[in-house]
């Protein structure tokens, strides 16, 4: 950085000797309570968490409020189990018996309901299928593993049961989210921990970084958890994996900042107390831009009609709002409190000549070789790397982010998969999942009669307190009664006027055809008159895609205006504004094509979600606008004083090695959330660390530089700095250089 005479002599702290003492110390044990409150909570958030996909579809959607009246016409709470056996051969009479004396002693598992169907016989007798009611208010995934455990243990030779159905995979996501309390942190904190031992060649300085992110994330945590106890917020498994990284990430980087401001003041003040309140002043500003910016584009997701979208705004600001505060808090305490021994065994020494005698600019180096290269040949530096980013992304149209079933949202092994696989091959794919349709009392018969005429549906049936299993069969000649003769047809439950008919799909209810089965229902009864609404398993996950989709659609460009007239107040500027959302909308393309390539050649994933495009851009563009941010910021400084062609070299031999340790933090941390067998965690973890790569490594590093040095001065228009000569204000006034304020940072 730059420094006036006035900066390099040494400072004396005009702050009594107790409020040195006491306010960093007061600072710390306040962090400290706040952490030791809140570390408990890191193994209770599933007691607030929610991983249900009709609770964050908005209130209009067909599947909400058909949700909303399934439970008035059914008093349980339980999610369905399929249970499915399947034998080598046609089953025995033995083994039938066998499995149905299994059956019958589920009951005894916590969290199993009483009213478990007999078992049915496919129709050439070589597998069974029962449904067994599961409590949603418990433990699913326990339950689910003790049935398994339970049938296969009892199973006879020859025969394998599977659990599959909706609590089948709620118990996959739930066991794929178990991570995120102790693996994801773990990874995360120890990619991190091995960077900063590397940037800075040092034991105690990562320690004290870590505790700032640490802390950050664990009073952030402590404030969502009561949020989301409270009803204000919805929290689920994908949300909190994201909190975790975010938080981790961000602090790293704001504390990056700091560290890199305060080893600098320490090389041109003696007190410590005058170095930290220096740094501090120092990198408010940048931290703050940083940070508020991130905000911006997240609350912008509060416009999603998707609750699990629009609740990931401000869980997530919040998680950056204690990022910034430990960074300009907490950390600054800590270094205080250690001083120069932090940075052992390189501790900074006092010496104000050398700083003066450098002017503030490396002149050795990678950042200063890559300024040499852009000031001889910006033009083809700028293009050539457009031409790359170009490149990669011509493949975006090759990313499949339509959705993806159901039994694909796990990575790895699924007993839930399996079981269903088993379930299509011998009994219609949908068991256990129906369509669930309200209808009123004077239209059932039309509906009825529609929907047995659609090859889609394999089955028909409808609720009723006369029935013992809670429900009626339906078919073409009429409602089907069990029981001796005389026995009278059951009467169906009558809600507000209204009847729940059922429909049992004819494949598999994540498939292709089952959404396309729900879609022509939902089009034959909004023509006939009848209105019945369509809810369920498909008709949820068609819901979801579709309010995605808009969600996509519409946040996008939201967030690059916001964005955009962020830039424009920090930099006083349109031009270069423009230009840097232009280049990382760029960057964002060619990382969302260099996925599709990676996605459907390498890894071979059936697809993605259509809200992992939007997540990809909304951390792309809020976290990787940051870098060009800090760059650009410096560089407009540099700009006043010494012309703007020059200080883009300034600016860039500054602040290159900070922010690229920055961008490997932000990558490493990012990368964190593949270890959770979550595909929608693993591609936004590609999508997001390559991206922040790309930012750090070539947009931020080449392009940007490249493309403000070749416009020169006019990058500036409006302001009045387009106006100069490309002198800067040195070059007429023979002033000393003023100290830079909005940027840090030598990585020295």
């Amino acid at each position: 950085m730059t420094h006036t005479p006035e900066t390099t002599t040494p400072a004396k702290s005009r702050v009594p000797k107790w409020l040195r003492v006491l306010l960093p110390a007061a600072l710390i044990l306040i962090w400290l309570a706040g952490a030791g409150i809140g570390g408990p909570y890191f193994g209770k958030v599933g007691e607030v968490a929610s991983n249900d996909q009709t609770s964050y579809l908005p209130s209009s959607a067909d599947a909400t409020k058909v949700q909303e009246l399934f439970g008035e016409f059914n008093d349980s709470h339980a999610i369905p189990a399929v249970v499915v056996f399947v034998g080598e051969e046609e089953l025995t009479d033995s083994q039938v018996d066998t499995l149905q004396t299994a059956g019958d002693d589920l009951p005894s598992i916590e969290g199993v309901g009483d009213e478990i169907s007999p078992l049915i016989a496919s129709e050439y007798g070589l597998a069974l299928e029962a449904f067994v009611p599961i409590d949603s208010d418990g433990d699913i995934a326990d339950a689910v593993v003790a049935i398994s455990v339970h049938l296969n243990e009892a199973a006879p030779d020859g025969v394998t049961a599977f659990v599959t159905g909706p609590a089948g995979f709620t118990a996959d996501l739930v066991q794929g989210f178990a991570g995120i309390d102790g693996l994801l942190l773990l990874v995360a904190l120890g990619a991190v921990f091995i960077i900063l031992i590397i940037v800075y060649r040092s034991f105690l300085l990562p320690i004290a970084v870590l505790s700032t992110s640490l802390f950050a994330l664990t009073v952030a945590l402590l404030t969502v958890w009561w949020l989301a106890k409270a009803g204000i917020l919805l929290l689920s498994g994908q949300t909190q994996g994201i909190l975790f990284i975010l938080v981790i990430g961000a602090a790293t980087d704001y504390s990056l900042l700091y560290v890199a401001r305060y080893r600098e003041e320490l090389r041109v003040q003696q007190d410590k107390w005058v170095a930290s309140m220096r740094a501090i002043r120092g990198s408010f500003e940048p931290i703050l831009a940083s940070g508020g910016t991130v905000i911006a584009g997240l609350m912008c997701l509060l416009l999603s009609d998707l609750k699990s979208n629009s609740t990931l705004g401000p869980v997530a600001s919040i998680g950056i709002v204690f990022a910034m505060l430990s960074a300009l808090t907490l950390l600054p305490a800590i270094l205080y409190a250690m001083g120069r021994a932090a940075f052992w065994p390189k501790r900074p020494k006092y010496e104000p000549e050398v700083v003066a005698a450098e002017g503030g600019v490396p002149s050795k180096g990678l950042w200063p070789a890559v300024g040499r290269l852009i000031r001889k040949a910006p033009r083809i530096v700028w293009v050539a790397t457009t031409l790359v980013l170009l490149a990669g992304a011509l493949a975006v149209p090759q990313l499949q982010a339509q959705g993806v079933a159901q039994s694909d949202l796990v990575i790895g092994s699924s007993e839930a998969r399996d079981g269903q696989v088993a379930l299509g091959e011998h009994f219609p794919g949908g068991s256990g999942s129906p369509v669930n349709i309200v209808v009123n009392e004077a239209d059932m018969q039309t509906v009825v009669d529609e929907l047995l005429a659609n090859p889609g549906i394999d089955s028909v049936s409808f609720t009723s307190a006369d029935s013992p299993s809670g429900s009626a069969p339906i078919t073409e000649d009429g409602i089907v009664v069990f029981g001796p003769p005389g026995t009278p047809e059951p009467e169906p439950t009558v809600v507000d006027g209204q009847v729940l008919l059922q429909g049992t799909l004819a494949d598999a209810a994540d498939s292709d055809a089952a959404q396309e089965t729900v879609r022509e229902l939902r089009e034959t009864f909004a023509h006939d008159g009848t209105g019945a609404l369509v809810g369920g398993v498909t008709a949820t996950a068609i819901d979801t895609n579709d309010a995605s989709i808009h969600d996509r659609n519409l946040i996008i460009p939201v967030v690059l205006v916001v964005i955009l007239f962020i830039l424009m107040v920090l930099l006083r500027s349109v031009l270069a504004p423009m230009l840097l959302i232009l280049t990382t909308v760029l960057s964002f393309g060619t990382a969302l094509g260099v996925a599709a390539v990676v996605f459907n050649g390498i890894f071979q994933f059936p697809g993605a979600d259509p809200a992992v495009p939007l997540y990809g851009f909304v951390f792309l563009v809020a976290l990787g606008i940051d870098y060009n941010i800090f760059l650009a910021t410096r560089v407009r400084e540099e700009s006043k004083l010494h012309g703007t062609r020059e200080g883009i070299i300034r600016g860039l031999s500054v602040t290159g090695g900070v922010i690229t340790s920055a961008g490997m933090v932000l990558a490493a941390t990012f990368a964190a959330l593949s270890v959770i067998p979550i595909l929608f965690l693993l591609q936004i973890a590609f999508i997001v660390a390559f991206g922040v790569l790309l930012d750090t490594f070539l947009v931020r590093a080449f392009l940007v530089p490249a493309l403000f040095f070749d416009i020169g001065p006019k990058v500036w228009w409006p302001s009045k700095l387009a106006k100069e000569q490309d002198g800067g204000r040195k070059a007429h006034r023979h002033a000393p250089p003023v100290e830079a304020g909005p940027m840090v940072t030598s990585d020295r």
